[in-house]
């Protein structure tokens, strides 16, 4: 007998954008050595954020083609790791940060850290939010009115 039962819905494949984590010893020039490395396959970082410590250092970036940044990083022996993020438009940002915030807190989504575009795609600023669940927080934001900005709203 053949049972008919009801379809999962599948998960959402939202317009996250690709993180790279860069790990820079902690020397005078090491992230310019990153962008010019970018910069010679005309690639451009498009949202940076660097956090030291004594010894060295993690520059995480969003660039305009990530493919390849991936397979330059690689072919350059560059200490790097991935993950995705969700970039989210604010055409006001004093109001709208609040309420963005205030959405992520209802859903119980945990942001790990959040760091602004260097670019205004769309006219707009922007920001990228690291979350511990980036399903859940693009439903959210989504349902609450926002734009979730995709790798090809970012890149130029």
């Amino acid at each position: 007998m053949t049972v008919n039962l009801p379809e999962t819905t599948s998960k959402m494949e939202g317009p996250l954008v690709k993180q790279f984590s860069v790990f820079l010893p902690n020397k005078v020039g090491a992230m310019l050595e990153i962008v010019k490395l970018l910069n010679t396959q005309n690639t451009h970082v498009v949202a940076l954020s660097v956090s030291e410590s004594t010894d060295s250092a993690i520059a995480r970036i969003i660039a305009s083609d990530p493919a390849r940044v991936e397979n330059l990083f690689r072919e350059k022996n560059v200490p790097f790791g991935v993950s995705e993020v969700v970039v989210v438009e604010l055409r006001e940002v004093a109001t709208r940060l609040a309420k963005l915030l205030a959405a992520l807190v209802m859903a119980e989504v945990n942001v790990h850290f959040a760091y602004p575009l260097l670019i205004r795609p769309r006219g707009f600023a922007a920001i990228a939010l690291h979350v511990d669940d980036t399903e859940c927080a693009s439903s959210v934001l989504i349902g609450e009115g926002f734009k979730i900005l995709s790798q090809d709203d970012i890149s130029r």
